[in-house]
């Protein structure tokens, strides 16, 4: 249907944009000729190093890791497993760690040369989700009350104990945090774990029944007034017994969650569906966002916890970070947490979109996903050296006024995709032990070499490897008895999992322990500037240097992920200068040529690190700077990619300055290693507002020079439909969904859907203000077969510009399978002639594709009475569908009356609902 025009977001955009602007007004600053002195100093700055870019995190399962009181195993709830959540024999159930353990074990982590120690989520959990296996909460994501410590895990009590005693021994304790969901407590009138409904189909609509857009509200003070039974698309109702599950009480209120189903993590249901029925909250109510804030700040203030990593950040809307963040760290400010810090999950490898959670979203950092994928593509499947040079040159993605690269925490897996050491064993069949090691070895010196925060996930240390990510990469560290986990085999080691693995001498944990001590000695490579050196184009070596500003002691760090020693030639910033080895086999003293280059040997699947024998010479006069044209970004639109030029080859700061409109000169950000780049966030301006950009840079002589001053405008956004695919089929059995993305998204924007039949006019099939994807619905029934539509958007700025999007074209055909085959799996299947029940490749329980309807059917006798099923897809349970359609979703329960009777199973594979009707 029509949407009205999103007046109180576009009246809330103008007042960001005129508070920004002026917040920038200021005398104007002309043209700067190319080495010319800047008119002040304030311009040269140096990068950014926040309060953390030195720390050396282990990260652990508090659950896995040592049982220290073994009389909070049941969590005081007694000795039914499906009660209590405990059965040390099971890898989806609490097997009995609890921070006591941790505490016990302190010397063990702190030897391994950690600074923090992060935990997984250890508030109180619903114990048991039958729903879910059944599984346990061990892994502390399913929270009923954000105000205690889980019982299974001990007690408030033993948390202040546990801080305290890191705190005196210089380690620092960070909490693994949630924000978007709580355990699945509610559910549906409708039934469990439902399918998503969009808002596109059926808006929010106030408790008078008006329809409304949320996001009108979101990142203000106020919000409609909803009821449970006219709000939503689903009927949230709890259980009689758990009306007042949750603490804090306002948790309790259902219209203060999302109630659309179940998400499958794209567009618009990634914001708004459940995590397999977890209840998913409603983060841009004022209530929600103010409720988190004081939550998190007790456990702060009250607690002294160091920081928070976040869980599921990029499943919660903007307007909650960009007060969340700020707020939280200056009420840690405020109590004297100086180095408190925030990094959050954003699971995805494109820096163009992480590094939006760091700058537009106002965040500290965020975990280093892209880092991963590199350091595992490099040490452990020997991908060609400079895919490296690549990535590193990518970092100035997060460098602003307030953040950059230095800050972010890097790993090399965790208790979601798995582990290291399972990479590397499968990346490499049949692989000596040896290889192994040295394979995971290598990818812990790319991590604690490189830029960063480094993050060990517990039991790497003790060469772990697991069989896959999630339940099979949780092991514990004390002896188990999870069949799973017995069979794994460890790297570097003959235990074996049903022993303790609190070993010390563990080739890797000895590893890893001097890798730490290395980067205590020498500061220089934990937060000194990156700049690349070298790197093969194939396999080899990869080579950058470190450098202190202060210090300026030039560090080459050069590692090799070939099964064979290579030379390289490592260009450095000083001539006939010794540089001595710190790190690695090869020798002691080395020479850099009259060209300042530094003849290495780096020996197969290992690392060296060389450190000059002293200063890099102090610059006499600042180098000329030229600035590039401004464009915008290839990967994003909303991101201006300024670059510069700087001539000379020494240590050099580069200041990138931008002027908005008639506003002052700001800093965007300062950038300390080659090539010169800012990627500045220009999504709050509107399209075509002029801007002005220049550099600054400063050598390590203290001189300084600007560049010249480049003209642009705020582009304009880019239009793209992404549904239906363009050359692609439909139907007239359903709707069409027209779907349409914009680059950047604005609060403002409006988006109308237009289509063509047989190349004739244009017409309006609908006009969607509803982010971050667009919607409309077209009618095709009346089309005859074999007839071609185009659709177009045409998007809407405030001041009347438009965009249009480029058509995609399909053709009206008759219904066709999207899938191989459908099967009916449950407990009736024995019933079917299938040889045992719940087996999703038995070909006497599958339906047949019906190509009048396009519905997958068939009819079976069942004998009398009741049965629980679902369907599963191409033979397999890898895609399945339960009640209301939700991919994994419950059981669909079916009753056969007495006598028995002919019943007809019914799957839509367009809403993916599976249906029976008995007779």
């Amino acid at each position: 249907m029509p949407r009205r025009a999103p007046l109180a977001r576009l009246v809330l955009a103008l007042l960001a944009a005129v508070a920004l602007l002026v917040g920038l007004m200021g005398p104007t600053v002309g043209p700067a000729a190319a080495k010319k002195k800047v008119r002040s100093s304030a311009d040269a700055l140096h990068s950014l190093r926040a309060p953390v870019t030195d720390e050396n995190f282990y990260f652990v399962m508090a659950d896995r890791f040592e049982n220290g009181n073994p009389a909070n195993d049941d969590g005081g709830l007694g000795p039914d497993r499906l009660v209590s959540g405990f059965d040390p024999t099971h890898k989806g159930f609490y097997n009995g760690g609890d921070l006591a353990g941790l505490l016990q074990q302190l010397d063990y982590i702190e030897g391994l040369g950690t600074t923090s120690i992060w935990l997984t989520p250890s508030f109180k959990n619903k114990a048991v989700q039958l729903e879910d296996g059944p599984s346990a909460g061990y892994h502390g994501y399913w929270i009923t009350d954000f105000t205690q410590i889980d019982p299974h895990l001990g007690s408030n009590d033993d948390l202040r104990a546990l801080i305290e005693a890191a705190h005196a021994r210089g380690m620092k304790v960070y909490f693994d945090i949630i924000t978007n969901h709580t355990a699945d407590v509610i559910g549906y009138e409708e039934g469990a774990r439902t399918a998503y409904v969009s808002k596109d189909v059926e808006p929010y609509r106030t408790a008078a029944g008006v329809p409304f857009d949320d996001r009108d509200y979101a990142g203000t003070n106020s919000f409609p007034d909803l009821d449970p039974a006219v709000s939503f698309p689903y009927t949230p109702v709890l259980e009689p017994g758990e009306t007042n599950l949750k603490v804090p009480a306002w948790l309790n209120d259902v219209t203060l969650y999302h109630n659309r189903g179940n998400t499958t993590f794209t567009g618009e249901d990634s914001y708004y569906g459940d995590f397999f029925g977890l209840d998913d909250l409603f983060t841009e109510h004022p209530t929600v966002l103010d409720g988190m804030i004081d939550i998190y700040k007790k456990w702060i203030g009250d607690f002294g916890v160091d920081g928070f990593r976040i869980d599921t950040m990029k499943h919660v809307n903007v307007e909650f970070w960009q007060k969340f963040g700020p707020e939280v760290l200056a009420y840690a400010h405020s109590v004297g947490k100086d180095e408190f810090f925030m990094f959050g999950e954003v699971f995805d490898t494109t820096k163009s979109f992480t590094s939006h959670f760091t700058t537009t979203d106002r965040m500290q950092a965020v975990l280093d996903f892209p880092f991963q994928e590199a350091a595992r593509n490099f040490a452990s499947r020997s991908q060609p050296a400079d895919q490296l040079r690549s990535f590193f040159a990518g970092d100035d993605w997060y460098t602003d006024a307030d953040s950059n690269v230095y800050q972010l925490p890097t790993f090399l897996g965790n208790h979601d995709m798995g582990r290291i050491g399972h990479f590397v064993s499968t990346d490499n069949g049949g692989a000596s032990d040896a290889e192994l090691m040295a394979r995971d070895r290598l990818a812990h010196e790319l991590m604690y070499f490189s830029r960063g925060n480094p993050v060990i996930y517990y039991g790497d240390e003790q060469g772990f490897t697991g069989s896959g990510g999630d339940q099979v990469a949780r092991q514990t560290m004390f002896a188990s008895q999870v069949a799973d986990y017995l069979d794994d085999d460890l790297l570097g080691t003959d235990r074996t999992h049903a022993q303790d693995n609190f070993e010390p001498a563990h080739p890797l944990y000895q590893a890893i322990r001097r890798l730490a001590e290395v980067t205590t000695a020498h500061p220089a490579l934990r937060d000194g500037a990156h700049q690349h050196r070298f790197a093969d184009s194939g396999a080899g070596i990869y080579a950058f240097s470190r450098i202190d500003r202060s210090e300026q002691r030039e560090y080459v760090v050069a590692l090799n992920n070939s099964e064979s020693p290579k030379p390289a030639d490592i260009s450095t910033y000083v001539g006939k200068r010794s540089f001595l080895r710190v790190y690695g086999d090869g020798p002691y003293r080395i020479k850099t040529s009259a060209d300042r280059k530094l003849r290495v040997t780096v020996p197969a699947l290992s690392a060296v690190v060389y450190e000059s024998a002293g200063r890099i010479p102090r610059s006499k006069a600042a180098p000329a700077v030229v600035l590039s044209e401004p464009q915008p970004a290839e990967q994003s639109r909303g991101r201006m990619h300024v670059s510069a030029e700087v001539a000379g080859s020494s240590f050099y700061e580069v200041t990138f300055l931008a002027k908005v409109g008639d506003g002052a000169w700001q800093p965007v950000g300062t950038d300390d290693s080659a090539p010169y780049q800012v990627f500045h966030d220009v999504t709050p301006f509107a399209p075509g507002t002029p801007l002005q950009y220049r550099a600054v840079v400063l050598d390590n002589g203290g001189h300084t020079s600007s560049s010249q001053t480049r003209s642009t405008t705020v582009p304009l956004p880019t239009l793209t439909i992404t549904a239906p695919a363009d050359g692609g089929e439909v139907t007239r059995l359903a709707d069409v969904v027209v779907q349409a993305t914009v680059d950047p998204e604005r609060a403002t924007h409006v988006v109308e859907f237009q289509r063509s039949v047989s190349g004739g006019a244009w017409t309006s099939i609908g006009t969607d203000d509803s982010s971050p994807v667009y919607t409309a619905f077209d009618d095709v029934s009346a089309l005859a077969l074999g007839t071609v539509v185009s659709y177009r958007a045409i998007l809407s700025e405030p001041d009347g510009t438009t965009v249009t999007s480029a058509p995609v074209t399909v053709t009206v055909a008759p219904p066709r399978p999207l899938v191989g085959t459908v099967t009916v799996a449950g407990d009736l299947q024995s019933e079917l002639g299938c040889p045992s029940d719940w087996v999703p490749t038995c070909v006497a329980s599958r339906l047949a594709f019906d190509e009048t309807d396009g519905l997958w059917k068939n009819t079976f006798s069942l004998p009398a009475g009741t049965y629980a099923w679902k369907v599963t897809i191409n033979d397999s349970w890898d895609v399945n569908y339960g009640a209301g359609g939700a991919a994994g979703g419950g059981n669909i329960s079916l009753t056969v009356p007495a006598g028995g009777a002919s019943v007809t199973f019914v799957w839509d594979q367009v809403s993916h609902v599976p249906s029976a009707t008995v007779g």
